[in-house]
């Protein structure tokens, strides 16, 4: 079968063939994979993984052989998985049934393979700060993959949402109530605040959180030391707390996974959540994919088709 393999050079990745995945053990499902999607996450780490592996998290296609266990969805489905530790860059995939969703028909592979790992980092993120309804919401990096989803489920929860981006065009059309390019240390407080870039705006975020606030730390694209007031942290927000979300060590610890990426392909399906798929191409452009995304030349995510 073909795969995106990982290469010594740049930009670390190309379409090979491979041998055919293992047996499936039991509570695995076998994937005919159709779309995946890169996070920058993932291709960033590109140039650490070793040669000849095959990378990925996200995926959508159907399922070639359910898993003996009985458990997920039967043979013939259209589902949206996740694939940890990575693999999902393939043309047939072992995936834990558990993390597998049937998709709606209403749904794409494409719209489908944008889910996993940037909407449940947004769901999860917002569980750990409670009932947003009524609240004031951040979202930095909001015209990214995570961002985007996030400032929708705010909106969708009745926050009040702040988005800060860079490219913040067609952004209040998807729920933003404003749009801001940064964030500075100082002006009104938000109850939440999720952060994706580190750096400066994540020592603002600190400076900008309400009492009892709380603000998520899910992913840092500048690679510098955030520097803030400790002293004004804890004396004008009392109770706030900084949470550090990394996905996967979420979804080690819930059995829910299955379940999220059905309520978000729900509402893919019913148009309340609009995925970014405006960048998809043949999954032969992969190094191409790969360079774009990582020089920040593209909004959302990169899907590419299995074809």
């Amino acid at each position: 079968m073909r795969a995106l393999v990982v290469t010594a050079d740049q930009p670390h990745v190309e379409l090979a063939e491979v041998a055919e995945p293992r047996a499936p053990l039991p509570s695995e499902a076998v994937v005919e994979v159709r779309a995946l999607s890169l996070n920058r996450g993932e291709s960033n780490g590109l140039a650490s993984a070793t040669p000849g592996s095959i990378h990925g998290w996200d995926l959508a296609g159907v399922v070639a052989q359910a898993a003996e266990d009985g458990s997920g969805p039967k043979e013939g489905t259209r589902v949206v998985g996740v694939k940890y530790p990575p693999g999902a860059w393939a043309e047939r995939v072992n995936v834990p049934a558990d993390t597998l969703a049937p998709l709606p028909d209403a749904v794409t592979f494409e719209q489908a393979a944008t889910l996993p790992v940037a909407g449940l980092t947004a769901l999860r993120a917002y569980e750990q700060a409670g009932l947003l309804l009524g609240k004031r919401v951040a979202v930095t990096g909001a015209s990214g993959g995570v961002g985007l989803f996030a400032l929708q489920l705010a909106r969708l929860s009745g926050a009040h949402v702040t988005a800060i981006a860079r490219r913040g065009e067609g952004l209040e059309q998807l729920g933003a109530h404003e749009v801001l390019n940064t964030l500075d240390p100082e002006g009104d407080t938000f109850d939440v605040i999720l952060d994706g870039v580190g750096a400066h705006l994540l020592g603002a975020a600190l400076q900008r959180i309400a009492p009892g606030g709380t603000v998520v730390s899910y992913a840092s694209t500048i690679q510098e030391p955030v520097s803030y007031p400790a002293g004004l942290f804890f004396r004008r927000a009392p109770r706030a707390k900084l949470y550090g979300l990394f996905i996967f060590a979420e979804l080690e610890h819930t059995r829910t996974t299955a379940a999220d990426l059905g309520r978000l392909a729900d509402l893919v399906a019913t148009g309340d959540l609009t995925v970014d798929a405006s960048h998809t191409e043949s999954w032969t452009q992969a190094p191409d994919a790969v360079t774009k995304l990582l020089d920040g030349e593209i909004r959302g995510k990169a899907v590419l088709t299995v074809d």
